[in-house]
This record gives C-alpha cells, structure tokens and sequence, in this order.
C-alpha cells in the first residue's frame, strides 16, 4: 500500500491505491514516449548469448547504482552527477560478462551513424555516443564459453529497436541468462501514475538467487502485481514436494541487471536515486540478492517529458513526496519485471523453465 500512500501525499486528490493502477499500453519500458528496445542473440552452433539496447529519446538524464560484488560496467563513470555529460543516448546490457561490453561498441557506431550523440564540433557527424551499459555472466553455460557477443551484436540490437511491445524471456541479454536453477531472460513492466507521468522497467534476470519461495513455489515477486497482470496456478504439490527435497545448486557466477526509465523530469542526482529504488525491486523478487558473485546493476533514465512538483521552497515538500512515489513505483516496477522474465522464459542451456518446474 505504500506505493498507493506516497501517491496520495504527492497530489491532494482522492487516493489510488495499487489495486487501482494500470500499466501502460504495452506494460512495457517503451510506454514511456520515445523509448525504443532492440534485442540480438545467437542460439545456434555452440552459442547462446545475446544483447539488449534501450535507445532514449534526446535530452535524457540517466543514474546508476551498483550493488553487486562482480559488476562489469563501461562508460557508468559519465553518470556521476559531478561528469560533464549530463545527458544519456543509450543502455546496452549483453551477456558474455566483460567481454560482453564490447556490444556497446556497437551500439555507438549505430548511434554515430545517426548523428545522435554528445556533439564535440560543428559538423552532424561530429558526435560522440553516451552509451553506459552492463555485462551478465552467461560464458560456457549452454554455450561455448569463447562464444560471447561483440561489437556487431549491439549494431544490430540497436538497428531492430522499435517502441511497440518488447519480446520477454530467453532473448538478448537473456538468452543464455539463469535464475538461480531455473531458466532466466528478459522481462519488462510499467505502471502510470495518478499524475500520468510514466515509469517502467526492463530487466535481465540472471540470478544466483531464486525467484521463488521454497516453502511455497510462489514467485517472490507476484506481490507487486498490477489487477490482472499475472495468470499463475497453484504450483503443483508433487513438483513442488521434489523441488523442495532436491534443491539444485544455483550458478556460482551471475548478474541481474536492470534499468528504470521514466518520462518525469529529472536531474542525475535523481535518477541515481531512482536507480537505488530499482534494487529494491530486485531484492522484494530475487532472494538472496547482491551477493559477491552478482554483478547486480541499475541504471534510471528520465526523458523529461513530464515535469514533477516545483522545487522551490514553498513546494520542496511536495516534490520531495512525488520523487518518493517514483522511487516506489520503480522498485515494483523491476519486482514485476522479474515475473515476466521468469514466466516468459523457454528452456535452454538445459535449465527448465518455473512453469516446467512447478507447472508440469
């Protein structure tokens, strides 16, 4: 209730409560306008591993907040609030761990490509691109472990980026992702606000933790849901009897990565706030969560589109409680995505998926 009680003190109007939000059009990180998502990833030959890239419309501040032991990260240092660049073009989130960063080569030379980037001389192409991003740790499982993406995995994640529904499970980044014994991959959520601003998340779930209660073999996450969101039976008791006595043991090398984007007004200090709330999320889904062997990883990005309450003295309050609903809205956002990256994933790599799990 308390996403419900912050939105209640941001705007004086009658209260919404979380059983009265809705999800964007797609309930999906694209619903917030401007916001495209390409995936690429090979399952053939030895390979299965891949790439996500969420594209940001122009003039998109971003944050980060890194509370894995392992992370692998390129160009996150331009998000400090004290850097130069104030504004994002790009996320990449690749498997292949730090090898995998190199998709976000890629990634810039579409950009570039486009004449989208930070402007560094007077001619259109006089651009570099800002793309911070982000490897999981899929190397060897299900795959050959040299088989990892490079720069032509991220130019061609960016190439297919589109702003309609996102493709959820074994694809991108998630294509040879885990969580905990159970099969991970892509999945992504969104929500509106009674003050129609916008958040979303997309999420690669590549966890040592599980995403289910032991005891019971309900996802940790459904407690987020939106009204109607999730369409899930009972696990049945014989699975849920062998699971229980023969628990495998998770993946010794992981990282769950997820980026927050919204379409409020923010400055980077902020949306490094936001990207704090977005593990939130992943620890009210994934238990346990930021472990020594996670690389665990949030980014935030606000488009700007809407603005949020004054900052001045008199309303310093009020956008104080409305940054508090964002943060909120974030943290069950990336919980909600960890649900559809769990239920939408297929087999592969020889881990089952929860529904084959518990739902035989």
């Amino acid at each position: 209730m308390h996403l419900g009680y912050l939105a209640r003190v941001a705007d004086p109007s009658p209260p919404v409560w979380p059983d009265q939000l809705r999800p964007g059009p797609h309930n999906a990180v694209t619903d917030v306008a401007g916001v495209r998502v390409g995936h690429h990833q090979r399952t053939d030959d030895g390979w299965l591993t891949g790439t996500t890239v969420v594209l940001a419309p122009a003039g998109t501040t971003g944050g980060l907040d890194i509370r894995g032991g392992g992370p692998a990260v390129t160009d996150t240092a331009l998000l400090d609030p004290s850097a130069m660049v104030q504004h994002v073009d790009a996320v990449c989130f690749s498997g292949g761990s730090a090898f995998g960063l190199a998709a976000a080569d890629g990634v810039r030379t579409w950009l570039a490509e486009q004449h989208t980037g930070f402007r560094v001389g007077p001619e259109p192409h006089h651009v570099v691109p800002i793309v911070p991003g982000a490897a999981l740790f899929d190397l060897g499982l299900g795959g050959a472990y040299g088989n990892r993406p490079d720069a032509a995995f991220g130019y061609a994640a960016a190439a297919a980026a589109a702003d309609g529904p996102v493709p959820m499970g074994t694809v991108g980044a998630g294509t040879g992702a885990h969580a905990g014994h159970l099969k991970g991959g892509i999945g992504t959520a969104s929500v509106v606000l009674p003050s129609g601003i916008t958040v979303a998340a997309l999420v690669a779930l590549n966890s040592a933790g599980s995403p289910v209660d032991p005891h019971t073999g309900a996802l940790w996450g459904l407690a987020r849901a939106l009204p109607g969101e999730f369409t899930v039976s009972e696990p049945n008791p014989a699975a849920l009897a062998e699971f229980r006595a023969h628990v495998p043991t998770p993946r010794d090398l992981n990282t769950t990565l997820a980026v927050v984007v919204t379409d409020a007004a923010l400055s980077k200090a902020e949306c490094t706030r936001l990207a704090g709330a977005a593990h939130d999320g992943m620890a009210r889904a994934i238990d346990p969560i930021h472990q020594y062997t996670d690389g665990d990883v949030a980014f935030a990005l606000a488009t700007g589109a809407h603005v949020v309450a004054d900052g001045d003295e008199q309303m310093a309050g009020a956008r104080f409680a409305a940054l508090g609903a964002l943060g909120a809205a974030a943290a069950d956002a990336v919980a909600r995505a960890i649900v559809h990256a769990t239920l939408a994933a297929t087999p592969a790599g020889g881990l089952p998926t929860y529904r084959d799990a518990f739902h035989p």
